[in-house]
């Protein structure tokens, strides 16, 4: 089975809609096709008939299912069974029971209730998991709470911890981390400053629900040009050097050179994405 091509910048498509699949492709690197939240129950045959008769490239795709303890989660399979696509997000993995249940396909494992966040690190190490994102809101539901924000539009501690747990897990047994939406579609700025931090922190992509947000999260995980070209010569400089050296009056060893690495990396990567 062929690897998944998972670029920073991720956007949800409501399976029911055929007409957005097109443009959702053409703005982002990749495109979860959904057919959990963003499908009405009475839309939800209506959505796996659509899947399957409108397909797109099966290696920038991914389609997220019911969970497995609802009705709904069998009837998803038998309809991409009909198709290419080999990547699925399961909504609400909260356990290898779950996993088990999607054998045979890569799985991006949403860890969107306190269980699944708590099973985080058991649910990255599992063989067919080749992501974990988080989920804020439906996380935050699960606790009974109401917000997973306060007024200023920053994470509650909660739904910090959440985000860093899975971060961590993912990290841990060499997994993508993927970054929850926001879901405040106007505020680019917040947007922006976000996915900058997600991206600083080691985040490798970050979901969204509007195409007007593909391109602030490609520019939140872009390095500057002096991020880049700093970056550069820190490691011809490491070619000289043995061992643990100053450059510009900053010590470096090798921590910074990994930095100085993943700086270029993803420069390289946003590069391919956008070409």
């Amino acid at each position: 089975m062929e690897s998944f091509s998972m670029g920073p910048a991720i956007l949800f498509c409501p399976a029911d809609r055929p007409d957005r699949y097109a443009k959702a492709v053409e703005r982002a690197d990749a495109v979860i096709l959904d057919l959990e939240d963003a499908v009405a129950a009475g839309n939800k045959q209506a959505a796996r008939r659509a899947l399957v008769e409108n397909p797109l490239d099966p290696h920038r795709t991914i389609v997220r299912v019911n969970p497995v303890n609802t009705p709904d989660f069998a009837q998803d399979l038998a309809a991409i069974e009909q198709t290419a696509y080999r990547t699925l997000m399961l909504a609400k993995t909260e356990t290898l029971d779950d996993l088990a249940a999607v054998a045979g396909f890569h799985v991006v494992a949403l860890c969107e209730t306190a269980l699944g966040v708590l099973n985080a690190p058991q649910i990255a190490a599992a063989e067919n998991v080749v992501a974990l994102m988080w989920g804020a809101e439906d996380l935050v539901a699960s606790l009974g709470g109401s917000s997973s924000r306060k007024a200023s539009g920053t994470y509650r501690d909660v739904s910090r911890h959440a985000r860093s747990q899975v971060l961590l897990a993912a990290g841990a047994h060499g997994k993508t981390a993927i970054d929850s939406v926001y879901i405040d579609i106007p505020d680019l700025a917040g947007l922006l400053g976000e996915t900058v931090d997600a991206a600083a922190s080691g985040f490798g992509a970050k979901a969204s629900i509007h195409p007007s947000q593909m391109s602030v999260i490609r520019q939140a995980f872009a390095p500057s040009a002096e991020e880049v070209e700093r970056a550069t010569r820190i490691l011809a400089a490491a070619e000289d050097a043995t061992g643990v050296f100053t450059f510009e009056g900053q010590m470096v060893d090798e921590p910074l050179l990994r930095h100085a690495r993943t700086t270029l990396s993803r420069h390289e990567a946003i590069g391919k994405s956008t070409r």
